[in-house]
């Protein structure tokens, strides 16, 4: 095969040059320049509610003070646990002013998920709000744990003013009260001061700006440290995709979540750096987001697959909702062609499938925003980004020739390593500090690598390794089919044989499993064949809405 890394020097589809260096800036650096370029500009649109930022700046500026004057400091752990709000921004870039470290946290976590993170990380402040999802949570957490202390805000202080009155009056169960505890303190009093209190040096190749708990690639979750450099040149590299940068208004429709390393970057990050727009939502609701394309008319919209899928069977949806979008990023999960042919089709705006990790700070590589787009490959690496094939076996050597290879990847947003798990780095780094996915894949003649599955998804049938993401690929082509998985399970003789779960398209005639078996199986291999297809009214998704093969095989093995 021809070096990748010749061709990507050559024949580099994303603007600029492949090999290109992203010198050292930290976060703040990075938030302060937008700030005094465009300070009266708006960076945050909360339901209508527009912050400026300028105010973001200050507001940041003030919960550095507040948790200054409570003792926190440089490296200090203080975690979000809070959905799309306002709040958010102005802690995360407040911690990070301050040189503490963010550790982000699903506000879908259980109490026990919760605290074995918190635990795991010393996180000694948590950032929440008064919502009944949230803060009955995070009390017990503080009960349970080596918490130190509760930040809570109120999502009607974030509205503008007359929705905040109508969310008092028609949310109120969704509203939890604060305790009376010394231990616990209002957002709006951790802000009350003027915001002028010193500001540390940050070195931001060695200082900690985020620690993104994640699965990993052995299926445990471990706290990826990400620096300050890791994350700023990963917002730069993201950036620099869009032939369009510098030359129109940046407004992105944030409803991917925050707390998911691909918002951190694609979402947040990478608009503070370019000085756009962010039209937030607190979490994905087709119709609410689609008003708010109607409202805001973004330019841009980062999302997985099956969020993109959910704005098209929307009832009222038209046509002209996505006139303003010229860009659609799409990740987290393999993007279904014809889902990708049916968007772009309908809205007009193209979607560029990319890839990445939470180790890699979001972003690895992406189909380019013009140009050549190859459906079913990940592109490109990003500007700065190396990436090769080893052998599956054995790491320290190329994968034989014409096969593929686990994918390994090095550059400036490769995180510095899990928190507390030496042996854990041992696993997952080789050579000089690439990177081990646990993705299978292969690398074009045009430098356009393909993931064919995760190491350990793979099912092994009587000694062959069937990738289940091969068969969902077949799977999609039936159009009475709208989602697929492909789960291993026992077998007597064989040690394991794929099962296939679908849901079918709401307006597709109707068909049974058996008829799927009989369509799929013949155009398979024969280790590749199904046990049988399983029709099914939905299939379990993660927190971002991608669909989880985990979750459906715990399901399947422990259906009570």
């Amino acid at each position: 095969m021809t070096d990748p890394e010749q061709v990507w020097r050559t024949a580099f589809n994303h603007p600029g040059k492949w090999d290109d260096v992203f010198p050292p800036v930290s976060m703040v650096e990075l938030f302060e320049a937008s700030a005094a370029a465009h300070p009266h500009a708006p960076l945050l649109d909360f339901m209508g509610r527009k912050y400026s930022y300028a105010e973001t700046l200050d507001g940041a500026d003030r919960v550095a003070c507040g948790l200054k004057a409570l003792g926190y400091g440089r490296g200090d752990r203080i975690g979000l646990f809070l959905p799309n709000v306002p709040h958010y921004v102005a802690a995360y870039y407040g911690i990070l002013r301050l040189g503490a470290t963010v550790v982000n946290f699903s506000p879908l976590y259980s109490v026990e998920e919760l605290a074995a993170q918190v635990e795991d990380s010393g996180t000694k402040l948590l950032f929440t709000l008064s919502a009944s999802a949230l803060l009955p949570t995070a009390l017990k957490v503080l009960e349970a744990s080596a918490l130190e202390r509760l930040v809570v805000g109120s999502v009607a202080g974030a509205l503008p003013p007359t929705k905040s009155l109508l969310y008092r009056w028609f949310k109120a169960k969704e509203v939890a009260p604060r305790p009376d505890d010394p231990r616990i303190l209002a957002f709006s009093k951790l802000i009350a001061n003027p915001g002028s209190c010193e500001r540390v040096t940050l070195d931001p190749e060695r200082d900690l700006a985020l620690i993104q708990y994640t699965g990993g690639t052995t299926g445990t979750p471990k706290g990826a440290m990400l620096t300050h450099q890791n994350l700023s040149a990963n917002a730069r590299q993201v950036a620099r995709l869009d032939p369009d940068l510098g030359k129109t208004q940046d407004k992105i429709l944030g409803v991917l979540p925050f707390f998911h390393v691909f918002a951190n970057t694609c979402v947040l990050n990478r608009t503070v750096l370019t000085g756009g727009e962010i039209v937030m939502l607190p979490r994905f609701n087709a119709k609410q987001a689609l008003a708010e394309l109607r409202r805001t008319r973004p330019r841009s919209l980062p999302g997985v697959p099956t969020m993109y899928q959910a704005l098209l069977d929307a009832p009222g949806m038209k046509p002209s909702d996505f006139t303003s979008l010229r860009y659609c990023v799409s990740g987290g999960a393999p993007l279904p062609a014809q889902l990708k042919e049916e968007w772009e089709r309908i809205t007009g705006a193209r979607v560029i499938e990319g890839y990445g990790l939470s180790e890699s700070s979001g972003v690895v590589s992406t189909n380019p925003y013009e140009g050549l787009n190859k459906p079913g490959t990940i592109g490109q690496p990003l500007a700065g980004t190396r990436v090769r094939l080893v052998d599956k076996e054995d790491p320290t050597r190329p994968p034989p020739p014409d096969e593929p290879g686990e994918i390994v990847v090095s550059g400036p947003q490769i995180m510095k390593g899990y928190w507390n798990r030496p042996e854990a780095d041992a696993d997952v780094f080789v050579d000089d500090h690439w990177l081990r996915t646990g993705d299978v894949g292969t690398i074009d003649a045009d430098g356009y690598i393909r993931i064919v599955d995760r190491l350990k998804d793979m099912i092994a049938v009587g000694g062959f390794k069937v990738f289940p993401s091969q068969i969902e690929a077949v799977l999609y082509r039936h159009p009475a089919i709208k989602e697929a998985l492909v789960i291993g399970l026992p077998d007597a003789y064989h040690g394991e044989l794929p099962h296939a779960y679908v849901v079918l398209d709401a307006d597709a005639e109707p068909i049974s499993g058996t008829e799927l078996s009989l369509w799929l199986n013949p155009q398979l291999g024969k280790h590749e064949r199904v046990s049988e297809v399983v029709v099914r009214e939905s299939l379990p998704k993660t927190m971002i809405g991608k669909l989880s093969r985990k979750d459906l095989l715990a399901e399947v093995r422990s259906p009570n």
